[in-house]
């Protein structure tokens, strides 16, 4: 895999907002922080009230949480903005391994790598509940991008923690951009994942939920 240019295609906001699994979970936390906000800031002029010397440092701690909340109810928004997340991500394949009792299993390649850093290449999964425009039988292809969950500027062994795949078919219904989007990456990336969709559960359960992949093993394709 090599460094590709953004993949561009107008979003459709209305099918994203009805289908997106990254939305959704963006108003679920969305929601979560705002109750937060309304039992810390009760707690908080509840231990003022009491006007005792512990309890006003316990309302500051819950102030803080307070503040916290509030930022993370406000903030996740922008943070998910659909058209930023498709336009900073990266295209990358993903293939469904298996099927589920939650729905279909996916096996994507992405690189963990920090910004400027040599590539490192690792499988990952998702369980998604609908993949509109595909058939959800084992390898299906599903061109996706990227979405990186951690934005701290440090992380271990210089590796982002949490990379995910977003398929590119939870922003559109155009069968032409996926289409496109699925020429777009190399036949070299997708029979690697066809070649090791037998290990998507062990990828499921390993730590950070990925598993790194020996660069002595890619293709001579990837290895640029």
């Amino acid at each position: 895999m090599t460094t590709r240019p953004p993949f561009e295609f107008v979003v459709d906001r209305a099918h994203a907002h009805a289908v997106n699994e990254v939305v959704a979970d963006t108003r679920r936390l969305r929601v979560i922080a705002f109750v937060v906000t309304v039992v810390l800031g009760l707690g908080t002029a509840w231990l003022i009230w009491l006007n005792h010397p512990y309890s006003f440092l316990l309302a500051v701690a819950f102030a803080l949480g307070t503040v916290t909340a509030l930022f993370v109810a406000l903030w996740s928004p922008h943070r998910a903005r659909i058209e930023k997340l498709y336009a900073e991500g990266e295209l990358v394949p993903a293939i469904v391994s298996d099927r589920n009792p939650r729905g279909a299993l996916l096996l994507a390649l992405v690189n963990v790598a920090k910004s400027g850093a040599a590539p490192r290449y690792a499988l990952i999964t998702r369980t998604v509940r609908s993949l509109p425009g595909h058939r959800s039988w084992p390898g299906e292809q599903i061109p996706s991008v990227t979405v990186r969950a951690d934005r701290a500027p440090l992380s271990v062994g210089g590796l982002r923690q949490t990379v995910g795949a977003m398929p590119i078919a939870w922003g559109t219904r155009d069968p032409d951009v996926l289409t496109r989007a699925r020429e777009a990456i190399p036949e070299a990336e997708w029979k690697l994942l066809a070649d090791n969709r037998s290990l998507a559960e062990k990828v499921r359960t390993a730590d950070f939920g990925r598993l790194l992949l020996d660069p002595h093993q890619l293709p001579e394709e990837m290895r640029g």
